[in-house]
């Protein structure tokens, strides 16, 4: 009997159709990206765009309540603020004018923990046996030497830190105040309403008060202005009559030569009643000047002598750099040379390893037919 005269089983056959039915469908479903992710239930999306606009809808009006509502309190916060502004510039100007009369910084005891010439008062870091202050040729302290960069450093590094940990607690401080504040602020509006009314109230009552009180207050100021004018021009006239009586008998107009001397020593004498030196007195004078001259002759073969010193040492400085310059110039050749052998080395080394990968490993490259078989199934 031949293989086509056995009789197909109906049953494999309906099995067989189904699961390839099956899996043209999983196929459908899995290979289109949109189904498989999100779906297709049209209904439900339209409910839910319905929805989320009657929501934007409401959240708007909602907004634009709460916005009318923030401008009249801010209006009315606005002119509070000016007035307080106001009233705090006038006592800042006092305090101001107060701690420039009677608070100067110069006169504080604690002063020379700020003072800006600090460091030029403060000794070098490095102190020798014979001098304090330190010269240039002591090679003490060159110039641009760091001697705090470790303990400047490590003092940085705990300042970071202590930075980022204040920044993650003020955040999270602010993260509550802000949820706080946004839960007392419907209650500090309606505040904010009633205080805004009485304060008006209290304002126009103030107002007349305080014109009424200004107007008693300017006529009672000018009444005892009017008195002290008064007052003042009988005392003027009155020194004026002693002035010239004082004029006519005192010792000036009578040309005693006592009146020159000074109440503050004998030594001292008065300007404007002084009737010139003495002969002891311009000798005196004279000795001084002669023996300053001298004084400054030494001073300034003091000063040539010092500057032929340190001319001196600025051309044995200048021959010392220029030597450590050769030296150094003479090093950096050395290591480009050496620094440029290593490179050939290492890129004749890497040539190798290239051709090496390209001749012997990498000599079997995929054809197309190794990516064909994927994506063909969905299992």
């Amino acid at each position: 009997m031949y293989k086509l005269d056995i009789r197909v089983d109906t049953k494999e056959s309906a099995a067989v159709e189904r699961r390839r039915i099956t899996e043209q469908q999983r196929q459908s479903r899995i290979f289109n990206a949109r189904e498989r992710t999100i779906g297709l239930d049209t209904n439900v999306l339209s409910e839910q765009m319905a929805k989320r606009k009657q929501d934007e809808d409401i959240e708007k009006q909602r907004t634009e309540a709460h916005a009318a509502e923030m401008t009249r309190a801010d209006r009315v916060t606005v002119l509070l603020q000016e007035r307080q502004d106001k009233d705090i510039r006038k006592i800042n100007e006092g305090v101001i004018e107060y701690r420039k009369e009677h608070q100067r910084v110069r006169d504080r005891r604690e002063f020379d923990l700020y003072d800006p010439d600090s460091l030029k008062k403060d000794l070098p870091a490095r102190v020798s046996d014979e001098d304090p202050r330190l010269t240039i040729s002591g090679v003490q302290v060159l110039s641009g030497e760091d001697l705090m960069s470790e303990k400047r450093k490590k003092l940085q590094q705990e300042q970071t830190r202590e930075w980022t940990s204040q920044q993650k607690a003020e955040k999270e401080r602010l993260a509550m105040e802000e949820r706080e504040a946004n839960r007392l602020y419907e209650l500090k509006a309606c505040e904010m309403d009633q205080r805004a009314v009485k304060l008006a109230m209290a304002e126009e009552e103030a107002r007349k008060a305080l014109n009424t009180a200004q107007r008693d207050y300017n006529l009672a100021l000018a009444k005892e202005k009017a008195a002290l004018q008064q007052q003042e021009r009988a005392q003027e006239e009155d020194d004026n009559f002693t002035e010239m009586c004082n004029n006519v008998h005192g010792d000036i107009l009578t040309e005693n030569p006592d009146v020159a001397q000074s109440a503050f020593g004998s030594h001292r004498v008065i300007p404007d009643r002084w009737k010139g030196m003495s002969p002891s007195q311009i000798e005196e004078i004279r000795m001084t000047q002669e023996a300053q001259k001298q004084e400054r002759a030494a001073q300034a073969e003091q000063e040539r002598v010092l500057a032929e010193e340190w001319d001196r040492r600025r051309v044995v400085e200048a021959k010392a750099r220029l030597i450590l310059e050769s030296q150094e110039k003479r090093r950096q050749k050395e290591l480009a040379l050496k620094l440029a052998e290593e490179n050939r080395q290492l890129a004749a080394s890497q040539r190798a390893s290239r051709e090496y990968l390209s001749k012997h490993v990498y000599v079997n490259s995929p054809t197309k037919d190794y990516f064909a078989q994927f994506n063909t199934s969905s299992r």
